[in-house]
């Protein structure tokens, strides 16, 4: 085992990937029906990845599908789920599906988000904290858990959750959001630190800040999305995390921050 510690590291701005870095890798990419994890999705498939596309909405997941396909990228797979009501049973078998249909898995970026408009905490109640716990870290986790094996098998493969910048400085009024968000940082050190000297698996919590978002129009309504940066414009970012490239230094659990983070 190893004692990895939180090392906050901002995403290098000029990274310029190789166009087939994620070339013959299959990565899992939750939440691709919108926003940031549509954005991941896309730029995995640009750079060479077979990208399977988890939703909750079918409709959007066939949009990125057709998106892929039209800029001549791999042909990816659609696993919805909803992770509101998704039992360990689903997890377990949507990993045998991956194994079953595409024969293994290098990645997973954790886009999915569930995301309620932002209240105090004595406004909010059980049902609220059920939902954001379940979607944004116990099925996550679970579901990392269920392609474990999966994983290791794989060759440097890669892990990344979506975390909030108000869970890394909480701030009134985000706290059910910013409680659950700020669990993936001491998850992510612990899975590290129970990795062997022989598991490749690299562990990574993105904070991508401030970006014109669904969830953003939620926490900010009335804001102007052309002043913030377009989810596309943090698609470099994913694609090194998700690439050999982050593997700085092995069995560091790392925080990493967008360069535009505030």
């Amino acid at each position: 085992m190893n004692n990895p510690e939180i090392i906050y590291r901002t995403l290098p701005t000029n990274y310029a990937a190789p166009i087939d870095v994620l070339k013959d890798r299959v990565i899992l990419t939750t939440g691709a029906g919108q926003g940031l994890g549509r954005a991941a999705a896309l730029a995995f498939a640009k750079h060479g990845a077979t990208v399977i596309l988890h939703g909750r909405t079918l409709s959007k997941l066939e949009a990125v599908y057709d998106e892929i396909e039209a800029a001549g990228g791999a042909q990816p797979a659609m696993m919805p789920l909803d992770f509101l009501t998704a039992t360990q049973a689903d997890l377990d078998g949507f990993a045998q599906s991956i194994n079953q249909n595409l024969g293994h898995l290098d990645g997973i970026f954790h886009g999915v988000s569930h995301f309620a408009p932002l209240m105090p905490l004595s406004s909010i109640d059980l049902d609220s904290w059920r939902a954001h716990a379940m979607v944004n870290l116990a099925v996550p986790a679970a579901l990392t858990k269920a392609c474990m094996m999966l994983l290791k098998r794989a060759t440097s493969p890669s892990v990344v959750w979506l975390s909030e910048t108000h869970a890394v400085k909480p701030t009134p009024y985000w706290g059910v959001f910013g409680s659950v968000k700020s669990a993936l940082g001491p998850l992510a050190m612990m899975w590290q630190g129970e990795m062997t000297d022989a598991d490749d698996i690299r562990f990574h919590v993105c904070v991508p800040g401030p970006v014109a978002s669904p969830m953003r129009v939620k926490s900010h309504p009335g804001e102007l999305a052309s002043c913030l940066p377009s989810p596309e414009s943090l698609a470099p970012h994913f694609v090194y995390l998700m690439s050999p490239a982050s593997n700085i230094v092995k069995h560091d659990s790392v925080f990493y921050m967008c360069s535009h983070t505030s």
